[in-house]
């Protein structure tokens, strides 16, 4: 059985926002999204666009990239954690890239496959 028969569908009925200011990222995560039943998949390669998704419509989770072309996300998560969504932060540096406030969150380390986005996912679902 390959790891794509394997994949559980538990995002149903999901609404995500990815946060990722590299496209070819961006889209292989909506292909994932998708694959675990996301339902809708918006996409913000800034601080500012992410923003504005969010006060065009509140996701019921997100996938953020830390680094946008060297401005860090950090605006888009306080406001996630304000409204009460659950996010994974996805970085190069992994846990050692995040600001200490955000430690104890889950981050997802690039390079990244279905099975280590699956399992942050399910993580902060839970």
């Amino acid at each position: 059985m390959s790891e794509a028969d394997s994949v559980q569908r538990f995002l149903d009925r999901f609404s995500v926002l990815v946060v990722e200011d590299e496209a070819i990222i961006s889209f292989l995560l909506e292909d994932m999204l998708v694959e675990l039943g996301a339902a809708e998949i918006r996409h913000a390669a800034t601080v500012a666009a992410a923003l504005a998704e969010l006060d065009a419509r509140r996701p019921d989770l997100a996938v953020l990239d830390v680094n946008l072309g060297g401005e860090r996300v950090y605006p888009v998560a306080e406001r996630l954690e304000a409204a009460g969504v659950r996010f994974v932060f996805t970085t190069g540096y992994g846990k050692a890239g995040i600001d200490p406030r955000w430690a104890a969150r889950i981050v997802v380390q690039k390079p990244f496959d279905i099975g280590m986005m699956t399992a942050g996912l399910k993580t902060v679902l839970s």
